[in-house]
C-alpha cells in the first residue's frame, strides 16, 4: 500500500497561523511524495483541538468517505479535538495518530479515546512517547518516534557584543513572553535589543499587556513584536542568541531551526526541548537551559551571555558542531514512512 490519506488542521497552509506542527505536517507530506507515495491531503477547519460541532460534523463526513481498510494519518490536534469520530473511523480504516504534543489536563481523557483507537502513534520526541505511554497505558511498541528534522541553513556569524536577541513562538503564556519581559527588565543596564517573531492573535489581550509593559519600561526601541514572518532566514541571519522561554514544549523546533544556522539558545528545561538542544560529542550544550517560569534564572543567564565573552565563543563553538548532527528531514520521513508502511502491511484488523 503506497496511498495514505492525511488529515491536517485548515490552517495548515496559513502564513498568519504558523507553528511547529503545521511545519512538521507539511514536511511529512512532501517528503512521502518525495519517496512515492500518494499522498491525499484533507484539511479540515476548525479551531484545533476545541472545534465547534460543525467542524466535527464535517471532519466525521469527510472521514465516512475514506474507503475501508484505506491507510490514514491523523494530526494529535485533530484526534483529540474530535475523539469520537476519530474511534469510529478506527473501526474500518488502518488508522495512526501523528501526537505533536501532549494534551493539556482537560484534554486528556478525549486524547486517551483518540490514541487508543489508533494502530499506531508517532510522537515528535523520545518526551512525548513516554509522558503518552504513561498517562494512557498505551501499548510502548505501538508508540513511536520520528524526531522533527532541520534544513540545512547559512551559518550565522554572530556580533562581537552578542546583544541581538531572538525569540519565536506565538504570544501566548504557555511561550513565556512575559517571563522574557520580565527578565529583560533586570538586563536593562546592559546593550541589547530583543525581537519577538510569532501571531500574536492567539492570546489578544496578553499581547495587548505585553505591549503596555514595554511601553511602561522605556524599551519600545529595544523589543519588538513583528507578528508572524513567512521567512525567518534574515532574522537568524542578524541574530546571536535565541531565547525560549517557554513553560511548556514537548520537542521546540524553533530550537534546531536556530543550531541550524549555529545560533546558540537560551531555553527553559521542560519537555523535549532539552532533547532538542542536545549535546556535543564530548557532551557540552549548545546554550544554556534555566528552570521554566523563573525569570531570576533567565535574566542571570543573559547577563552572562552579554558579559562573557568566553562564554559566548564557547556556545558557539558548541552550536556549529550541534549544527553538523542534526536530523534531517528525509530522516523523519522516512521514519514516519516505515510506521505508515507496518500499519499498511498489518492484518486487516488490530
Amino acid at each position: 500500500m503506497s496511498t495514505v490519506h492525511v488529515v491536517l488542521p485548515g490552517d495548515i497552509d496559513d502564513p498568519l497561523h504558523p507553528s511547529g506542527g503545521n511545519a512538521y505536517d507539511r514536511e511529512v507530506c512532501t517528503g512521502l511524495t518525495d519517496l512515492g507515495w500518494t499522498v491525499r491531503e484533507h484539511p479540515v477547519p476548525g479551531s484545533w483541538p476545541h472545534p465547534d460541532p460543525e467542524s466535527r460534523a464535517r471532519l466525521a463526513t469527510m472521514l465516512a468517505g475514506i474507503a475501508d481498510d484505506s491507510l490514514v494519518l491523523v494530526d494529535g490536534l485533530v484526534a483529540v479535538g474530535a475523539p469520537t469520530q476519530t474511534a469510529t473511523a478506527s473501526e474500518r480504516v488502518r488508522l495512526v495518530v501523528l501526537a505533536h504534543m501532549v494534551a493539556a489536563e482537560d484534554d486528556a481523557p478525549a486524547e486517551r479515546v483518540a490514541l487508543l483507537s489508533a494502530r499506531a502513534v508517532v510522537t515528535t520526541s523520545a518526551w512525548t512517547r513516554d509522558e503518552l505511554v504513561e498517562r494512557h497505558a498505551l501499548p510502548a511498541e505501538r508508540v513511536h518516534v520520528a524526531e522533527p528534522g532541520a534544513h540545512p541553513a547559512e551559518r550565522t556569524v554572530g556580533s562581537e557584543s552578542g546583544g541581538r536577541l531572538l525569540c519565536v513562538g506565538p504570544v501566548s503564556r504557555a511561550k513565556g513572553h512575559d517571563i522574557l519581559l520580565d527578565a529583560l527588565a533586570d538586563i536593562a543596564d546592559l546593550s541589547w535589543e530583543c525581537t519577538c517573531v510569532g501571531p500574536l492573535d492567539r492570546d489578544p489581550e496578553l499581547a495587548s499587556a505585553l505591549r503596555d509593559r514595554v511601553e511602561e519600561l522605556g524599551l519600545t526601541d529595544r523589543i519588538t513584536f513583528t507578528g508572524p514572518l513567512p521567512d525567518l532566514e534574515e532574522q537568524y541571519a542578524h541574530t546571536d542568541l535565541l531565547v525560549h522561554p517557554t513553560r511548556a514544549d514537548s520537542y521546540g523546533m524553533v530550537v534546531t531551526e536556530a543550531l541550524a544556522h549555529g545560533v546558540p539558545v537560551l531555553a527553559c528545561g521542560v519537555g523535549g526541548v532539552p532533547l532538542a538542544l542536545g549535546r556535543d560529542g564530548d557532551g557540552h550544550r549548545p546554550g544554556v537551559v534555566v528552570p521554566p517560569g523563573d525569570a531570576h534564572a533567565l535574566a542571570g543567564a543573559l547577563r552572562r551571555w552579554l558579559g562573557d565573552p568566553g562564554t559566548r565563543q564557547r556556545l558557539r563553538d558548541v552550536a556549529r558542531v550541534r549544527r553538523r548532527e542534526l536530523t534531517p528531514w528525509p530522516e523523519t520521513v522516512t521514519r514516519v514512512a516505515q510506521v505508515l508502511s507496518e500499519v499498511a502491511d498489518g492484518p486487516r484488523t488490530p
